[in-house]
């Protein structure tokens, strides 16, 4: 299948979640240090999959920006 910007913001997602998910599994387990440098990696994974949808949305508002009437 290939790969599409959307595909590729929705996996940086799941790895968004993912670390989130292992970071409150340390936590659980009372391993702070882990769950502190886990919740780091999420933060910063979460960041880059929210600006990659950001730009998916940007291209797409241009695109349809630009397939639209113009009214003279």
């Amino acid at each position: 299948m290939p790969t599409t910007p959307h595909s590729h913001a929705a996996e940086s997602h799941l790895r968004a979640a993912h670390a989130h998910e292992a970071a409150a599994a340390s936590h659980g387990m009372n391993d702070h240090l882990r769950a502190h440098e886990q919740s780091k990696l999420a933060a910063e994974r979460s960041i880059e999959a929210h600006k990659l949808s950001k730009h998916i949305a940007e291209q797409e508002a241009e695109i349809v920006k630009e397939d639209a009437p113009t009214t003279a």
